[in-house]
């Protein structure tokens, strides 16, 4: 077979010609065997580019003559500036390829369950309402201390996660790398459990419950100190308020005076309320700046592992040093302590369900029915109606978190 560069000068532009000398030349390669390889080699790379000259050729004839010759230069300047390879690539099997993939996807999402809408609102109003019943059953229980409280839903809350650790092969030791973070998540957390306990006990349920609901504003805050994360001027804002809500239901006596109705108790246990749900608060937030920072690593339950041990833990050293500890009555506040429990790892359970289907923005507002609940049980429950000092304070706080839920929400709405 002659030289290969000859060849291509005898090419005529039409495909059809293109086609035809391809097939002659496949014909004389079998029969010239005198030819070095080197040779071979070349003619064989001018056969591949002369088929793909071929495909290109396919969409030409729609587009014109003068389109064709352009591609018929293309083709030989490619033989004569190197051996390229490229792979054959018809375009109508690459658009049949194309539709077909999307029509298999398309049956895929056919065949794909369609998610119940409002489902993840209605997972975080059931937690709301399982966290509101957990307020009002450590409201009720007489004779032990809040830390007690902790310690027996801490115990109990280690048994029914050992299960779920097992079943989902997490392990009981977490990531090494992320194991200080698991630390800091357990001891933060129940202090924020022991810290909201201690004001309900202290104070009226509807303003504990109110303060503690301000820890949104403040894991704001922190995440702009610790995670770096912006903060603007309605953060500032919203703080403004925030503060203002507490000193309302606190009602401080250089504000307000000495006479002060609506007071549970003696004013100073309400002082002391105050400032644990308020601490309450804070350690909440910084919970939630910390599981931010572990992220999706780490399964869920193994953070609820180690706030039930750390937990515990530290409620027995705290309980044996103030002396407080009691063996709880027969019967009915025994069966309450464990209702914590179980309602403690259900409402949880809930919480993150929600987070996984809808938008913290929209799973933030429907948090604030807790407040709702918590004025509602202390009028039936207790029959203490709220004043109104007490319900400007909880639309203050209401309101700076709604807030920031909704502009999260906004912003989160844009991005996607």
């Amino acid at each position: 077979m002659g030289d290969c560069n000859t060849s291509t000068d005898e090419r005529a532009p039409s495909v059809e010609d293109d086609i035809t000398v391809v097939f002659h030349k496949v014909v004389n390669h079998g029969r010239n065997n005198g030819h070095d390889d080197h040779d071979d080699n070349e003619c064989g790379d001018a056969e591949r580019v002369l088929l793909r000259g071929n495909c290109r050729g396919d969409d030409v004839e729609e587009g014109g003559d003068a389109e064709g010759k352009e591609e018929a230069s293309g083709s030989e300047d490619s033989l004569e500036g190197g051996k390229k390879k490229t792979p054959l690539c018809p375009p109508a099997f690459c658009v049949r390829g194309a539709n077909t993939s999307r029509g298999a996807s398309a049956e895929q999402d056919a065949e794909k369950p369609k998610k119940c809408p409002g489902l993840g609102l209605f997972y975080a109003f059931v937690s709301t309402v399982f966290f509101s019943i957990i307020a009002l059953v450590v409201k009720t229980i007489q004779g032990l201390h809040a830390i007690e409280i902790s310690a027996i839903r801490c115990f109990f809350q280690m048994l029914f996660v050992v299960p779920l650790l097992i079943y989902h092969k997490t392990g009981f030791l977490g990531p090494r790398d992320k194991r200080i973070y698991l630390v800091l998540r357990g001891f933060i957390g129940s202090n924020a459990m022991i810290l909201l306990y201690y004001a309900v006990q202290q104070m009226p349920l509807a303003d504990a419950t109110v303060i503690m609901f301000s820890n949104p504003v403040f894991t704001s805050l922190l995440a702009w100190i610790f995670l770096k994360e912006k903060c603007t001027i309605w953060d500032c804002v919203f703080t403004v308020f925030t503060i203002t809500g507490v000193i309302l239901i606190a009602r401080p006596p250089f504000l307000f005076g000495d006479h002060l109705r609506g007071i549970e108790g003696n004013y100073w246990n309400h002082i002391k309320g105050t400032i644990a749900a308020f601490a309450g608060a804070v350690a909440a937030a910084f919970t939630f700046v910390v599981l931010r920072k572990m992220g999706k690593s780490v399964h869920y339950y193994l953070s609820v592992w180690y706030y039930a041990v750390i937990g515990f833990i530290e409620c027995l050293i705290a309980v044996s040093v103030l002396g407080e500890w009691k063996i709880p009555s027969c019967g009915r506040d025994r069966w309450m302590l464990m209702l914590i429990a179980v309602l403690g790892i259900a409402g949880q359970t809930f919480l993150t369900k929600a987070l996984q289907i809808e938008k913290a923005g929209a799973v933030s507002l429907m948090r604030t029915v807790d407040v709702v609940l918590a004025f509602f049980f202390q009028f039936i429950f207790f029959n203490r109606a709220p004043t109104w000092w007490s319900l400007g304070g909880a639309l203050c706080v209401v309101a700076s978190t709604s807030g920031i839920a909704v502009r999260k929400w906004y912003i989160s709405s844009r991005k996607s």
